[in-house]
């Protein structure tokens, strides 16, 4: 969790107040850590830690404070309600009493201008919490309970049964591990063998071949020589099994030629790197120069003379051609929790639009018996399966090929659904994620 202070608290403060005036939350914790001068790197996990947790769980405490009699509607200042919200975390999440909150919040700081004087903010730690009434329908009780918008579970409870559904928002309500993709692919053993010799607690992880997870709390595993030495990079389990998407089912990727279309900041770049190997070439790009410029960067890092950034990507080059399309971002609310708030229904409709020109732009410039691995971080399936399907119903030259093929019968009980990857939290650690493998007719 880290420590708390009042100068954590302070900047924890000034970050929420930035996300509630429409900065998104990486932004604002970003510059608030850079503005809080002298924090020590306990303080900045608490302020990181208490910015995520004051978006994640803006429902219960908004209902925590209406229940003592102060809505947020009645609070007219921003800061008001930043304030609130800060010590009724503390005290709803973290178990604390004013000895300890108070330090925190009461005057002359940690936030200027407020109206709120120290006395009240005493009375919501203190004060008895009446019991909240629970909404008539299961959805609605969810979305209480785990903090999220009643459109949103309203509409994921049409399409995930209720133990699915719950596992899902719980996951996504949760602070997120973390997890790390092995460099070269097929090391696990080795590296967690070296891992444990260096003192740091980890495991493998069942869905994908080369993820560990860190059961150690601190964050020393970034100090080891296997970190340091680039044998292992943060990454999503989620976002592991894309890459993974990419292989031929039974067979490698191997002096094979992969175009990552939506390359982003590189992540899976750098895994589909490894794939193809010093024979193979990555030809990555992406709308976003600021962040494909960190993708460069990153490549630069571990020497990967494999990729290449060519503008525009000679599409028909590829005999795999990766689409990490733009979404909504659903499966990714446990590291963007702010995102939840802001999101609409006509957000994801707009989405829907651009992945399904996305998807026919990139499959008409595909050679004749390539790979097309069309990809989310959603879990909607206005995003997922109905632009897939959609794109088939108007491409009869494409076939749908069972990620089960790839993954096998054991992974794919874990990370399946039908022919699609689903990789849904609990069951795949980690955000939520989609994946279609989509075979062009005809020989390369």
């Amino acid at each position: 969790m880290g420590r708390p202070s009042r100068r954590a608290a302070t900047a924890a403060l000034q970050a929420h107040i930035s996300v509630l005036r429409g900065e998104p939350l990486k932004a604002a914790l970003a510059d608030a850590l850079r503005e809080a001068e002298g924090l020590g790197g306990q303080e900045r996990r608490f302020t990181a830690l208490a910015v995520r947790e004051l978006s994640r769980h803006q429902r219960l405490l908004d209902l925590a404070a209406r229940l003592l009699g102060h809505p947020p509607g009645k609070l007219v200042m921003t800061e008001d309600q930043a304030l609130v919200r800060y010590a009724l975390w503390r005290r709803v999440f973290c178990g604390e009493g004013w000895t300890r909150i108070g330090p925190e919040v009461r005057l002359p700081g940690p936030v200027r201008p407020r109206t709120i004087k120290d006395d009240l903010l005493q009375t919501l730690v203190e004060a008895p919490l009446p019991e909240a009434p629970l909404p008539e329908s299961t959805a609605e009780r969810l979305a209480m309970r785990y903090s999220f918008p009643n459109w949103l579970v309203n509409r994921l409870a049409q399409v995930y049964p209720e133990p699915v559904l719950e596992g899902l928002l719980a996951s996504l309500d949760e602070e997120p591990g973390l997890h790390f993709r092995v460099r070269p692919p097929g090391t696990r053993d080795a590296v967690l063998a070296a891992l444990a010799e260096e003192g740091v607690a980890a495991e493998a992880v069942a869905a994908a071949p080369d993820a560990v997870r860190v059961v150690d709390a601190s964050h020393r595993i970034f100090e080891t020589k296997v970190m340091k030495s680039g044998k292992l990079q943060v990454q999503d389990v989620g976002s592991q099994l894309i890459t993974e998407m990419c292989r031929p089912a039974g067979g490698s990727l191997a002096g094979l030629t992969v175009a990552d279309v939506c390359a982003g900041a590189g992540g899976k770049t750098l895994a589909l790197a490894d794939f193809v190997g010093p024979t193979g070439k990555v030809l990555a790009g992406d709308r976003s120069r600021r962040r494909l410029a960190e993708a460069r960067e990153r490549v630069r890092h571990f020497s990967l003379r494999q990729v290449a950034f060519p503008h525009p990507l000679p599409l028909s080059e590829a005999d795999v051609l990766l689409i990490d399309a733009p979404c909504s971002g659903t499966g990714s609310l446990a590291r963007e929790p702010d995102q939840k708030w802001k999101l609409t229904a006509q957000e994801i409709s707009k989405y829907q639009t651009t992945q399904s020109e996305l998807l026919d732009e990139v499959a008409r410039q595909a050679k004749p018996g390539a790979l097309v691995v069309y990809a989310t971080c959603s879990v909607m399936p206005e995003e997922d399966e109905a632009v897939v399907e959609g794109f088939l119903a108007k491409h009869p030259d494409f076939t749908l090929e069972p990620v089960g093929d790839v993954l096998g019968a054991e992974r794919a009980a874990l990370a399946a659904e039908g022919p699609y990857l689903r990789a849904l939290p609990p069951r795949v650690p980690g955000g939520g994620f989609f994946a279609a493998r989509l075979r062009k007719s005809g020989q390369g």
